[in-house]
């Protein structure tokens, strides 16, 4: 009797888990953001909720939480009822951040598969590398060979200390052997771009909507993009891992469920977030913001988070280093 009874216990679980898998969505799902309206995550963001929407026949919700470094949004994701109902938007940013560091909230970073249930991918932003025309180079190879001639004389571009683009330098020059000199520039890209232009600064790193002036007006050249493969609008840029292998730098964002949410429920909406992004249309328009849709299953973005995490700890530790001991 008793085998009889565990059977039918066991067909009640798988049962009532395609049913919830099945009808899922019922309901709107609302998506926690932690960035303002009408910031790059907030659209691309956006944007994958209106093509869920279509393909769910449920137009999910975003809910904008911006502040704290991310952690207010992090904060109501993971205490949101794990019903799959309320999603989250996990950023870069949230995953390497460096944990007790002056201004990092203490539920920061994410860790994965512990603070959540993955999804799946939604956009990368990968970081493009350019020249200066004047220093005379064309592919990425010529550049290392260059910098390794003279050490710590060519100057590069970057938007703060400490920020992606500084630290996608610095994993570089690790990787590649070189120094580099550091010039900060509180404008962003576009406060730079005459210094790179005329050769003053011989190199810029940032993501695509950053430089998309400088490159299509051929006062920067592109020599590589930091992506994980190349990208369809440049299939003539290689990546830097092309060079240095296992390279891969810039933002991007992942969906993400509270613990605890059904695998049905999960394995249903990371199946349909793939199909959302898949639209043509959808891809089009993310390009044109620099954003590029990868996809991923929920092993695969854990696997991806956490490789991200050992590649930029040690690199934020050694800029936090520095930056409280120059010497």
């Amino acid at each position: 009797m008793r085998p009889l009874l565990s059977a039918f216990a066991a067909t009640l679980i798988l049962s009532s888990g395609a049913q919830a898998q099945s009808d899922y969505p019922n309901k709107p799902v609302k998506i926690i953001v932690d960035s303002a309206p009408g910031s790059a995550t907030d659209t691309a963001s956006r944007l994958m909720a209106e093509r869920l929407g279509v393909v769910w026949g449920q137009q999910p919700v975003v809910d904008n939480r911006p502040g704290a470094g991310g952690s207010l949004a992090v904060r109501a994701a993971m205490q949101a009822p794990p019903d799959g109902y309320t999603l989250y938007v996990g950023a870069a940013s949230t995953f390497t951040a460096l944990k007790g560091a002056p201004g990092v909230a203490p539920n920061l970073p994410i860790e994965l598969p512990r603070d959540f249930a993955p999804i799946g991918f939604i956009t990368q932003q990968p970081m493009f590398i350019a020249v200066s025309p004047k220093i005379g180079v064309k592919s990425l190879q010529d550049l290392i060979a260059m910098a390794k001639q003279k050490p710590g004389d060519l100057s590069y571009a970057t938007t703060g200390r400490g920020r992606i683009t500084h630290l996608t330098m610095e994993l570089l020059q690790e990787r590649a052997g070189i120094k580099l000199q550091m010039i900060p520039y509180s404008g962003g890209p576009t406060a730079a771009m005459a210094d790179v232009g005329t050769g003053r600064v011989a190199i810029v790193i940032e993501g695509y909507a950053g430089l998309a002036g400088g490159l299509n007006s051929k006062l920067i050249d592109g020599v590589a993009v930091a992506s994980v493969s190349r990208l369809d609008d440049f299939k003539d840029l290689p990546t830097v891992a092309e060079t240095i292998p296992g390279f891969i730098a810039g933002g991007w964002n992942v969906l993400l469920a509270p613990v605890g949410t059904p695998d049905a429920i999960i394995q249903k909406a990371s199946a349909d977030l793939r199909k959302a992004m898949d639209d043509a249309e959808l891809k089009t328009k993310l390009a044109s913001l620099g954003a590029y849709v990868l996809s991923m299953t929920p092993a695969e973005v854990t696997a991806f988070a956490q490789d991200q995490q050992r590649t930029w700890r040690p690199i934020a530790e050694k800029v936090a280093r520095e930056a409280t001991d120059p010497k």
